[in-house]
């Protein structure tokens, strides 16, 4: 039998109590088949040159992002990325990695698996599993996604980490899953934030947003 949280309890409550409940899962199961061909055609029509994501039945292709956004994701990501490769915790990917969760392909702007996921990777590898820390650096056309749907169905499917960056407020709110909801560690606009996923990293929060003292905390890690 399948259970449910209160809050999903709450929702279907009316429906199974409905004398048309049969009627509203014929109609949900056919929604549900229709999605699920238009996201095989998705997946099937993948371009390596666009970044795209599949979210509730809908293609939503990301826009070019601003100097400040990208800088961002570069400086958090290639942090991450040396320090989890010289210590062998796992992989790090920025942006155009797709991630299929249930229902749902995302491509967030950097993720990180630990080795018992990532060790199954291979140069053909092209839809991911739902990774164990993930980073949205925000937008004006992705925040609402960022702060909602995936906000949502990150914790839902376990990612144990989620970094919400601004890069023009510049700061990071730091997220930790607990029972499949997210709660809040901090809010950092300074001083180091330590991951609690990518075991070991220590970043000042300056590097995310700073070129310079991010090639310095490089060098750091480096050495």
């Amino acid at each position: 039998m399948a259970c449910y949280n209160p809050g999903m309890e709450a929702i279907l409550e009316p429906l199974v109590r409905s004398p048309k409940f049969l009627r509203y899962v014929e109609v949900l199961t056919d929604l549900r088949d229709r999605e699920e061909i238009a996201r095989r055609k998705f997946r099937d029509s993948l371009d390596e040159d666009i970044r795209a994501e599949f979210i509730n039945g809908e293609v939503v292709v990301q826009m070019t992002s601003r100097d400040k956004h990208t800088t961002t994701v570069r400086n958090i990501a290639r942090l991450a990325d040396i320090f989890a490769q010289t210590r062998g915790l796992g992989a790090v990917r920025p942006e155009k990695a797709l991630t299929g969760f249930t229902r749902n392909d995302y491509a967030p702007d950097i993720c990180f698996w630990l080795t018992a996921k990532s060790s199954h990777f291979t140069g053909n590898t092209t839809i991911y599993p739902a990774p164990d820390y993930i980073c949205e650096v925000l937008s004006s056309s992705t925040e609402s996604r960022d702060r909602g749907v995936k906000f949502e169905d990150y914790a839902a499917h376990g990612v144990g980490e989620y970094w919400i960056v601004d890069p023009e407020g510049e700061f990071i709110e730091q997220y930790v899953e607990r029972g499949g909801r997210y709660e809040l560690l901090g809010n950092f606009t300074d001083g180091i934030i330590r991951s609690s996923v990518i075991v070991g990293i220590e970043m000042p929060v300056r590097a995310a947003f700073d070129d310079q003292l991010n090639v310095a905390t490089l060098r750091t890690l480096l050495a």
